[in-house]
């Protein structure tokens, strides 16, 4: 038995892409669908919390409030929520603020309707996906910037369980690995959080230049 399409809303001001977006998404045997697409941050603010979906999809230059603003006003309302950039602009200070902001990944809109959907799936799945060229100049980025060093040095485990972040591993997994509990690896993970002053892995990403499943 095949699994239930992902539910994902679009924010996207160009209404002729995000139709034919939604269009391709509807195809028999899609893996998305698509409930909704709000032309503003205004209107998907008022909407999303109130039945929030698995994914949205959300373009940077939007009127009004922009998809950066968006992103983390979505996230302090629906933190499950996994928020995915769709855009043309391609700047690095856009990518890092749409990602300080709660993106998990940072498309561009010249990827084709089948990768997009691909690139939903693992987002939905856990992990970061990025359109090729973004990922080259995060990881420029970090070749010219090495990452800070903690205030505080990590344990061996700590490092063990970061490590396994780093490579996109999902708690379970790294609770197998290790031969410990979930709740063991969400203590390791807090603390680690806590000495390298980040709140996700998408900072993780960000700090270290990779990127997890």
């Amino acid at each position: 038995m095949n699994p239930s399409p992902i539910p994902i809303v679009l924010i996207e001001d160009n209404e002729p892409y995000a139709m034919a977006l939604r269009k391709f998404f509807a195809l028999p045997g899609s893996a998305v669908d698509c409930r909704a697409i709000y032309g503003t941050a205004e209107l998907a603010l008022l909407e999303i919390p109130k039945k929030p979906p698995s994914v949205a999809l959300v373009d940077i230059n939007l009127p009004g409030t922009n998809g950066i603003e968006c992103i983390a006003r979505l996230k302090e309302s629906c933190p499950d929520l996994v928020c995915l950039v769709l855009t043309m602009y391609e700047e690095d200070h856009l990518i890092f603020d749409a990602l300080r902001a709660g993106a998990c990944g940072y498309l561009l809109k010249r990827t084709p309707p089948a990768d997009i959907a691909s690139a939903i799936q693992v987002a939905s799945a856990g992990g970061s996906p990025m359109s090729p060229h973004i990922a080259r100049q995060v990881v420029g980025f970090f070749h010219r910037s090495p990452p800070p060093k903690p205030d505080r040095a990590l344990t061996s485990r700590e490092q063990e369980v970061l490590n396994l972040l780093i490579e996109g591993k999902f708690y379970k997994e790294i609770a197998n690995a290790l031969g410990v509990t979930i709740d063991t690896v969400r203590t390791h993970i807090r603390k680690i959080y806590d000495k390298l002053h980040i709140h996700s892995r998408t900072e993780i990403i960000m700090k270290f230049g990779q990127s997890g499943r």
